[in-house]
């Protein structure tokens, strides 16, 4: 029996996967695996029973993975569960950027009570009057779950679009629409485009790259697009491009002290993934995936290890290992599993940087001597036998 804890609520629709293997935990401390959504893990101490979290949702900011991976605790996010929701999102910022609405509906407020209302609003519409998108040049970077379709709508609605992702999956760039321009470097987006999107992750690499220097090679009253994360964009260069017209219009998704206030910001309270069917999504992936895991312990969709995946153990028994990356690894836990003559009918060894994962599938039951040993080699940091 496994037992699962909540730190935050999540849909229903992916607790009805759970089977009679499962339960609801009294108490973190005795969780074999966590689901979270916006929770802060920062501080939490773990115990040693807690194999995995998953989080419901792509960002993993609220999660220490490297404390965890230490642990042996694998943590898995939900991509692309809530994408459709974030493009759908990104499409109406996209309008709201383009066409004066928030502005408009506002001052309508203002004069609701008015009994000439009507006479008012078609004399005072034209200082809300916008432009269209369909001929516009859209330049949009990053191009995988949420960048890639937004191109191909903005494609279907009549608009010039331009594509970079360097890191771009064979996956990804099969499912782009082939009118897509694509092009090498962020300055050439930067130098065409009227609409710039932002879908990037967030990385030392990447932070604060929409600064004064990408925005003085935009053209003058470019709308920006920031459904991704907040530090993408430097506050300071944003402000002053506003203040100068060369931002006509700022509309993200991550409000902060800075932005919220600012001339010619449209701030949506991270509604990206708000909607039931995002929701539903992350919650059935998150599920699944803690499943998979528990049960068979193939790892998809991890954050702070490799992607390891062997599918449903037919054998005696399965060996998993979760340790560093350092050399003579695998000869060491094979050599473990020799000694007992013991027959290795399958294996798969992976690597993500400093962790990686190793998998055993075995003729025979797994002795505790083969564990201890495995366990007291170099860098291992969790050992599992699966049956």
């Amino acid at each position: 029996m496994f037992e699962v804890q909540y730190l935050n609520s999540i849909s229903s629709k992916g607790k009805e996967l759970w089977t009679d293997q499962y339960k609801t935990a009294d108490c973190i401390e005795n969780a074999d695996a966590l689901l979270v959504r916006s929770a802060a893990m920062h501080e939490m101490e773990f115990s040693d029973k807690l194999l995995a979290v998953s989080r419901a949702g792509a960002g993993v900011n609220n999660i220490p993975l490297d404390k965890c991976a230490q642990q042996g605790i694998v943590v898995f996010n939900t991509p692309g569960a809530n994408a459709n929701g974030v493009v759908e999102l990104a499409l109406c910022g996209m309008l709201l950027g383009s066409r004066d609405i928030v502005g408009g509906i506002q001052w309508v407020r203002s004069i609701q009570d008015d009994p000439d209302v009507a006479k008012k609003v078609e004399k005072g519409k034209s200082q809300f009057a916008g432009h269209e998108i369909a001929g516009k040049k859209l330049g949009v970077i990053g191009l995988g779950a949420i960048g890639g379709p937004l191109a191909n709508n903005a494609i279907k609605l009549g608009m010039e679009v331009y594509g970079c992702d360097p890191y771009i999956s064979i996956d990804a760039a099969w499912h782009l629409d082939s009118r897509i321009v694509p092009v090498k470097t962020r300055e050439e987006i930067y130098e065409n485009c009227d609409i710039i999107s932002v879908h990037t992750p967030l990385l030392d690499s990447t932070r604060g790259m929409i600064n004064a220097e990408a925005f003085s090679k935009m053209k003058d009253g470019v709308i920006l697009l920031n459904f991704a994360r907040d530090a993408l964009v430097d506050d300071d260069a944003l402000e002053q491009a506003l203040s100068s017209g060369r931002v006509s219009r700022y509309v993200t998704d991550f409000p902060n002290a800075r932005t919220a206030s600012m001339k010619g910001v449209v701030a949506i309270p991270h509604l990206g993934a708000s909607t039931q069917e995002a929701e539903d999504n992350c919650a059935k992936m998150a599920v699944r995936q803690v499943m998979n895991y528990l049960e068979n312990g193939n790892i998809v969709n991890s954050v702070n290890f490799p992607n390891c995946d062997m599918g449903k153990c037919t054998k005696a028994a399965r060996l998993l290992i979760l340790h560093k990356n350092i050399p003579n690894s695998l000869g060491r836990f094979t050599s473990a599993v020799a000694r007992e003559n013991m027959n290795i009918s399958d294996m798969l060894n992976r690597s993500r940087g400093e962790y990686a994962c190793t998998m055993l599938d075995l003729d025979s039951p797994v002795p505790q001597s083969v564990v201890d040993e495995i366990m007291a080699a170099e860098g291992v940091l969790r050992v599992r036998v699966i049956v």
